[in-house]
């Protein structure tokens, strides 16, 4: 495995991203739409399929807002490498900026000036021989209406109301029906991170805890783009850690419909 073969599938797993939802954020989509009554949020949905859709046929970004890039990337143990991986990715970042094209993001957080498209990277050493890299890009929409409290350990049965606050107040902001990603336990900067890891599950497989969480959501009634109907949130996905004894970290991380996600394998 060589540096250009690291740049060439972040930029090829971005273009993925950027351009095809997976199958199973599509699945997720059309039931959706095959199983909502409420007329306005039927249109809203039908735009939205016609939306990835047409992105997909003419291969090109599914929404202005290109996002942020967030990288997890799995490296086996029993692999060499003898060049900077980090600087890889960075490099089919900024390739995939040029060339997809992505809207460039990434600013200064004081001055605000423009500096293209800075990613989110983080590494973590397992068992085997492949380096394993997955990529979630976050729009600003969905992204600010995430949120992190930590709460006390005796709160375990206030997380539910706790995500359910959080989508009631963002509303129509993040572009809904959202996904929503759960982080539980670890630390402060953990569980946000946990959170977003979430969203690169299957969103069709979900576990009790998750779907009571779900459905309390959907009863919230704000629907697709915040117009009311059945659906505000496609799937709620939790990752959980162990935490603090006297500690409770949950964060809330906010997708909007249009969860891109991509996963590559190099050996």
């Amino acid at each position: 495995m060589e540096f250009d073969d690291v740049v060439e599938k972040v930029v090829e797993i971005i273009r993925r991203a950027e351009t095809e939802l997976s199958e199973d954020v599509v699945k997720s989509i059309r039931y959706a739409y095959k199983n909502e009554e409420n007329e306005i949020a039927r249109m809203n949905l039908r735009n939205i399929i016609e939306n990835f859709e047409y992105a997909r046929d003419r291969g090109i970004p599914i929404c202005q807002d290109t996002g942020s890039p967030t990288f997890f990337v799995e490296i086996g143990r029993e692999l060499c490498l003898d060049f900077n991986l980090r600087s890889a990715i960075v490099e089919g970042v900024n390739r995939a900026t040029r060339e997809i094209p992505l809207r460039p993001n990434s600013v200064h957080p004081i001055t605000r000036e423009v500096l293209g498209n800075f990613p989110e990277i983080n590494f973590d050493v397992v068992e085997g021989d492949e380096l394993k890299i997955a990529v979630i890009m976050k729009g600003a929409g969905s992204e600010n209406c995430s949120r992190l409290r930590m709460m006390n350990p005796s709160d375990v049965d206030r997380i539910k109301l706790f995500v359910v606050d959080v989508v009631r107040e963002s509303m129509g902001k993040p572009c809904p029906p959202i996904f929503v990603g759960l982080g539980i336990g670890s630390t402060f900067d953990g569980c946000a991170r946990l959170a977003k890891k979430a969203l690169l599950r299957d969103v069709t497989i979900m576990n009790e805890f998750e779907i009571d969480i779900l459905d309390a959501i959907n009863k919230l009634g704000i629907g697709a783009m915040g117009m009311g109907g059945r659906f505000t949130a496609l799937a709620v996905l939790s990752e959980v850690e162990p935490c603090h004894t006297a500690s409770l970290p949950v964060a809330v991380n906010v997708q909007c419909w249009a969860n891109r996600k991509a996963f590559a394998i190099l050996r």
